[in-house]
């Protein structure tokens, strides 16, 4: 069962009520995420009997694109309907938060729309030029927080570098993002053996070519647990047909 990313008590109005935050960096297809959203809801509310505001934040460019913020049954005197608000990041103007000097968001900024006449990398200094210029209280973690989650669409050693140049800090950066660094590397790493293994085990058990029917597909699909889920699906499946199915169900 998945569990939600970050619930926070707050007052609103003067009455309490919870606010539910779900960071995701892909799509979620098992279960799709209006069925997830829909059980943090209620799961939070019966828990904690309290009035509960959820929201979905996509950090991948392409997430979230098909998500209503809707989940909604329709039956005849069973009718259900959960409603959440969905963010995504590559929609929201990252120079608007740099003028505003918003410090929970602007380590966000890489991942944010920018102006079209920049390139990434300009864009990537403004960023960090602006947060270097904050008075934060660990400027080290918080520019390693910028690297982090920059990393989702820029190169880490690249982002590294410019804060080296702008900040003089890169030898604590380094430092900071290191473990980071390494968990994605095993992350990808993962990624990369269960695809080849979903290959290898499609060839032996139907003798087909697989590499150029599947191989594509296959790489766009970030998500271990799904990967996973395609392998052990591999081993079971009578024909291609019915991997293809399957595959087309999850990379929807």
């Amino acid at each position: 069962m998945h569990q939600a990313d970050t619930l926070i008590k707050a007052l609103h109005d003067g009455r309490e009520i919870l606010i539910h935050f779900e960071f995701q960096t892909t799509d979620s297809y098992d279960p799709e995420m209006p069925l997830r959203m829909a059980g943090y809801i209620i799961r939070s509310i019966e828990i904690h009997r309290l009035p509960v505001y959820s929201n979905v934040i996509y950090l991948g460019p392409n997430a979230g694109r098909n998500d209503p913020g809707i989940f909604e049954q329709n039956l005849e005197n069973h009718n259900i309907f959960i409603e959440y608000q969905v963010f995504r990041l590559s929609e929201v103007d990252g120079q608007q938060i740099l003028d505003q000097k918003n410090v929970g968001l602007i380590p966000f900024t890489p991942l944010m729309k920018h102006d079209p006449d920049i390139d990434d990398e300009e864009w990537l200094r403004k960023c960090i030029q602006t947060a270097d210029s904050l008075d934060v209280r660990n400027k080290t973690e918080y520019l390693g927080s910028l690297v982090i989650l920059g990393n989702l669409v820029h190169d880490s050693q690249t982002i590294i570098n410019i804060i080296g140049e702008e900040t003089m800090r890169q030898p604590p950066i380094v430092e900071y993002v290191a473990p980071q660094a390494r968990e994605q590397g095993k992350q990808q790493g993962a990624q990369e053996a269960t695809r080849k293994h979903i290959l290898e085990v499609l060839s032996l058990r139907l003798e087909i070519d697989t590499g150029q029917s599947f191989k594509s597909v296959l790489e766009k699909i970030e998500d271990l647990e799904i990967l996973e889920n395609l392998h052990r699906a591999a081993i079971v499946v009578e024909n291609l047909d019915d991997f293809r199915q399957i595959l087309d169900e999850y990379s929807e």
